[in-house]
């Protein structure tokens, strides 16, 4: 009965020594940086680094632009105040007769009321010439046309209005 136990303890001892052979090699195998996994995860690890580097550079591109665009918008809105001024500056300008502009009097502030649209004039129908006509007589002379008053009120509102947008 002794010889029975030790030839299975020496059969179950070489199993175990064949099965610890075949898992060593499928794990030199997974791990071989050429073909397995080894180079799958180096190959990923690289890739990471290298995300890592865009997203470092593009996040300081985004503040940078971010910076510029902050600049931009406050000169646009210092060129909107100063066009805001020299639009108002002209409803003061009455144009004369002979062609030169001089300022409007001064006149009392009116209540303020809703901005009405000036009304726009129909323009006058050209009368047809005969075809025969000589061409002196076809070109027909432009007229004058006196300049459009400027609106009766001013509106108490800014001509642009600044919209702010929530940021995400």
């Amino acid at each position: 009965m002794a010889l029975i136990a030790d030839i299975l303890l020496v059969a179950g001892a070489l199993g175990a020594a064949f099965y610890c052979f075949v898992l060593g090699r499928r794990l030199r195998n997974f791990n071989n940086l050429e073909s397995g996994m080894g180079g799958a995860v180096a190959v990923l690890s690289a890739q990471v680094d290298d995300l890592e580097k865009i997203l470092s550079s593009a996040r300081t591109a985004a503040e940078v632009s971010a910076s510029e665009l902050q600049q931009l918008t406050a000169r646009a809105e210092d060129v909107r105040r100063q066009l805001e001024i020299q639009m108002a500056s002209l409803h003061d300008i009455v144009p004369q007769e002979g062609g030169s502009v001089t300022p409007a009097p001064a006149a009392a502030p009116e209540p303020a009321t809703e901005p009405v649209a000036p009304v726009q004039e129909e323009p006058e129908p050209q009368q047809a010439m005969p075809e025969d006509a000589p061409e002196e007589e076809q070109i027909a002379e432009p007229t004058q046309q006196e300049p459009a008053a400027p609106p009766a009120s001013e509106s108490s509102e800014p001509m642009f209005t600044r919209r702010r947008v929530r940021e995400a």
